[in-house]
C-alpha cells in the first residue's frame, strides 16, 4: 500500500514536530513556509553582532517528570541542549529604590513579601499556598487521548483532593488577586508581571511549579538554535521543507481537503492537509470561512488573544552584573512617563541577557522588552512606509529615554537598536493582529478546548497555538503529535513515538 502525503502549512514548531510524527509513522510529509528560515515566531536575528531573540524566555518539559519532556525528546529537541535554571519569576522595581523579587520558591517569598508588606500576611499566606498547590499539580503523564479512558480516570482521582483549590484559583483573575492586596507596591507588582485578566492557576500557579521543579528552565542559544534543531531532526527522516513559499488557498473537492493552491498560482495536492499557521486567516482566508459552526464564529468574534507588541532589541557596549537572570526580567517604574505609538507608559519591561554568551560579544550585553501596543496604531500606517519608519524611530528615542532614567549616560554605549511592530509580525506568520502567542490563557478560554478539526471538513487539521490556549511551544508539539496519532487512528495504524530514534 503507497504512503499517504501530508501537506502542512508552517514551518514552525507545530508544523516541523508534525513533520518529525508524520515521517516516524510512514507518512510522505512537505512543509511549506512562507519565510526563509523555521521557526516562525520561534526566532532571532543578528544585528551588528548582536543576537536579537523575539522568543524564548524558558521551556515547559525541559526537565523530566513532565509528560512535554517526553515530547521533546521524541521530536529530538533535548539532546546535547544546555538549560539555565531561574530563582526568580521576575522583579519589579519601584522609582524610590524598592524592589519586588517574585520568587519561585513559594518559602522565600512569602517570607519576602511579608517584609514588604507585613499588613497583607493573610492574603501574602494564600498565594504561597497556591504556588505550593502548584507545585504539587501534575499535569496527566499522557494525554487523554492517548492515555485511555482508565488511565484518565485514574488521574482524575489522583487530584480530586486538591481539586477544589485548583478550581479556585483557575477561576480568579489576577486582577483580582491584585485587589486582595493593600500594599500598592504588590499590587503593581502582579500587574506588571501578568496580565489583569491572565487565571491564577494557569498562568502563575502551575507555571511557578514548573519553575521550581526545574522542568520549566532557558535553552542557552534560545530560539533559532531549537528551530534549527527541528528542521534537522525533521530532513533526518527525509521530511521535505520548502521555504518563501506561501499558500493561498487549501483546497477543497466535496468534504474533503484535497491541497493547496500557492501565491505564484501553481497547486498541489495530498491526502491529508493540516494547517500550523494563523488561526484566523486559516479558516476564513484559505478556506474562505466555508466550515465554521457556531461556536468557532464565537470565538473569533469574542475570544481575546494574547495583546500585540511591540518588540525593542538594544546592544550595549556594558554589563550589569548586579542584575541577576529572572524569567521575564525586570520592571522598572519610570519618574517621568514615556510616549510610545501613541500611549503613555509609566513602566519599562527591561530584558538583560546577561545570561546567554552567544547574545553579545564579551563585555557587551543585549537588553530586549516586549512593550504592548495598539495593533490599529500600526495598521493605519501600513500603506505609508515613511510615516511606518518614522513611527518606529520614535519608539526608539523613547525606549532610550526611558533607559536614560534608570541608566544615565547609557545612550552613549548604545552600538544596535532594532524595532519590530505587529505588522512585524504579522508579515512574517500572518498571525491575527500581529499576536505572538495565540490565544490568552483568560479563565474562560484556559479551561476550554479547541478542536483540531473544523466541522464538515475531512482530511484536514490545524495546530499549533490557536487550537491550544496559552500558546507557545508546548502548543506546538501537542498538538502536532496529537493530530498524527489521530490520523494514525484512522487509518488503522500504530501510532510509533519511538524516544532516540533521531541522532542530532
Amino acid at each position: 500500500m503507497s504512503q499517504k502525503s501530508i501537506i502542512i502549512i508552517g514551518a514552525g514548531v507545530a508544523g516541523l514536530c508534525a513533520g518529525i510524527y508524520g515521517q516516524m509513522n510512514g507518512y510522505q510529509t512537505r512543509i511549506y513556509e512562507k519565510h526563509k528560515i523555521p521557526g516562525g515566531l520561534v526566532t532571532a536575528f543578528r544585528r551588528n553582532g548582536y543576537l536579537v531573540d523575539v522568543c524564548i524566555h524558558w521551556l515547559a518539559g525541559s526537565g523530566p517528570g513532565f509528560f512535554m519532556h517526553r515530547y521533546w525528546n521524541e521530536v529530538g529537541l533535548l539532546e546535547g541542549r544546555q538549560f539555565l535554571q531561574h530563582d526568580s519569576y521576575g522583579v519589579y522595581r519601584a522609582s524610590d529604590g524598592r524592589t519586588v523579587n517574585f520568587y519561585c520558591d513559594p518559602d522565600r517569598l512569602e517570607k519576602h513579601l511579608l517584609e514588604l508588606s507585613p499588613q497583607d500576611a493573610l492574603v501574602i499566606h494564600e498565594l504561597a499556598e497556591g504556588v505550593r498547590l502548584g507545585i504539587r499539580f501534575r499535569p496527566p503523564a499522557v494525554e487523554q487521548y492517548e492515555s485511555g479512558r482508565w488511565e484518565w480516570i485514574k488521574f482524575v482521582i489522583g487530584v480530586l483532593p486538591i481539586m477544589k483549590d485548583v478550581q479556585k484559583w483557575s477561576k480568579l483573575t489576577v486582577g483580582e488577586l491584585a485587589e486582595r492586596f493593600q500594599s500598592p507596591l504588590l499590587r503593581e507588582d502582579l500587574l506588571v508581571l501578568f496580565e489583569p485578566d491572565f487565571s491564577v492557576f494557569y498562568m502563575v500557579l502551575s507555571q511557578m511549579g514548573f519553575m521550581y521543579r526545574h522542568q520549566a528552565a532557558y535553552p542557552v542559544g534560545g530560539s533559532l538554535p531549537m528551530a534549527l534543531t527541528l528542521e534537522k531532526c525533521y530532513k533526518q527522516l527525509d521530511g521535505r521543507v520548502q521555504y518563501q513559499t506561501g499558500v493561498e488557498k487549501i483546497l477543497v473537492e466535496g468534504e474533503r481537503a484535497v491541497g493547496v493552491r500557492f501565491e505564484d498560482g501553481h497547486e498541489e495536492r495530498a491526502d491529508v492537509v493540516s494547517s500550523a499557521g494563523d488561526g484566523y486567516s486559516t479558516i476564513f482566508k484559505l478556506l474562505e470561512g466555508k466550515f465554521v459552526d457556531q461556536s468557532i464564529q464565537a470565538m473569533y468574534e469574542n475570544w481575546k488573544p494574547f495583546r500585540p507588541m511591540i518588540y525593542v532589541g538594544v546592544g550595549v557596549k556594558r554589563t550589569f552584573p548586579d542584575f541577576p537572570f529572572s524569567v521575564e526580567g525586570n520592571a522598572f517604574e519610570l519618574r517621568q512617563p514615556i510616549v510610545i505609538a501613541g500611549e503613555e507608559h509609566t513602566m519599562l519591561p527591561v530584558r538583560i541577557r546577561n545570561e546567554d554568551p552567544s547574545f553579545a560579544p564579551a563585555g557587551k550585553t543585549v537588553l530586549t522588552a516586549a512593550i504592548y501596543t495598539r495593533y490599529e496604531f500600526w495598521k493605519s500606517l501600513a500603506g505609508d512606509h515613511g510615516a511606518y519608519e518614522a513611527a518606529k524611530e520614535c519608539v526608539a528615542r523613547a525606549y532610550l529615554e526611558a533607559l536614560e532614567q534608570i541608566w544615565p549616560g547609557i545612550s552613549d554605549d548604545v552600538e544596535m537598536i532594532n524595532v519590530a511592530t505587529p505588522l512585524t509580525f504579522e508579515r512574517i506568520t500572518g498571525n491575527l493582529k500581529g499576536s505572538i502567542t495565540g490565544w490568552k490563557l483568560t479563565p474562560q478560554q484556559a479551561m476550554s478546548k479547541v478542536p483540531r478539526s473544523l466541522p464538515g471538513l475531512e482530511n484536514f487539521w490545524m495546530i499549533g497555538q490557536w487550537v491550544y490556549p496559552g500558546g507557545g511551544l508546548p502548543g506546538g508539539v501537542a498538538t502536532a503529535r496529537e493530530v498524527i496519532w489521530r490520523q494514525c487512528q484512522k487509518d488503522k495504524k500504530k501510532f510509533i513515538s519511538q524516544q532516540g530514534i533521531l541522532s542530532t
